[in-house]
């Protein structure tokens, strides 16, 4: 069983400013040729953060710099690798929003779910009016405005027909390759050609397989860049 590497492997916490200007040589023992997140505090508050591939160097200029007078209290958190420093740096400036930063962070490749949001909304709002006006039994999908329970031309209905409102793509991998399906609105999902009623069937198509417990095969994309199993829909 593999085991994940860690974000932070070190740390040094709420040191003070003159221990950095007195004992140099073994503060930047530690940090030296190291990179991660620091931050600098000022009265007990945090004031700023920042990322440096070289820590040694970006601590010794805050000395000095613009922020040199402004700032008693310092701590490092060393990484190991960069790949999500600028997010995890990102995520501070968003939660934190500290004095001494001008800039709010940017994340990579992550959705702002505030439309969605007023969209679903919305729908929520439109649903519940017409329970009022013609009662609890309409039920319409979303995008379509049609029954959400549409019956597929086998006269049956798709299993994924009460969990999804709009198209999306879903994948599982076979043999080290990873296959990709479409599902649609009403819940039909499209692979290699042909409609499917079900993920276990889609799934053991593409398996070529007798059986296949297709909750389990398939997965989706729930945010970008996060695949998570299909079964993670019905929870």
């Amino acid at each position: 069983m593999s085991r994940r590497r860690p974000l932070v492997t070190q740390h040094l916490e709420n040191i003070s400013r003159e221990a950095l200007e007195q004992y140099q040589p073994i503060i930047y023992k530690f940090i030296r040729r190291r990179q991660g997140v620091y931050a600098l505090y000022r009265r007990g508050r945090l004031y700023y953060v920042g990322l440096a591939s070289n820590l040694r160097s970006r601590l010794r200029s805050h000395l000095r710099d613009k922020h040199g007078v402004k700032w008693d209290r310092f701590s490092v958190y060393l990484t190991i690798g960069d790949q999500h420093l600028k997010e995890l740096e990102a995520l501070i400036l968003r939660v934190v929003q500290p004095k001494g930063n001008a800039v709010t962070g940017k994340f990579m490749k992550a959705e702002n779910l505030v439309r969605r949001f007023r969209r679903e909304l919305h729908e929520y709002h439109r649903r519940e009016e017409d329970s009022l006006i013609f009662g609890p039994e309409v039920e319409e999908d979303a995008d379509a405005g049609a029954p959400r329970t549409r019956l597929a031309k086998n006269g049956r209905t798709p299993v994924l027909a009460p969990y999804v409102s709009k198209r999306m793509v879903i994948r599982g991998k076979y043999k080290g390759k990873w296959l990709k399906a479409r599902v649609r609105r009403n819940g039909l999902i499209y692979f290699g050609g042909k409609l499917y009623t079900s993920p276990s069937l889609a799934g053991q198509a593409a398996c070529k397989r007798v059986s296949c417990n297709g909750w389990k095969f398939w997965t989706y994309e729930r945010s970008p860049g996060d695949w998570v199993l299909l079964e993670n829909l019905r929870k």
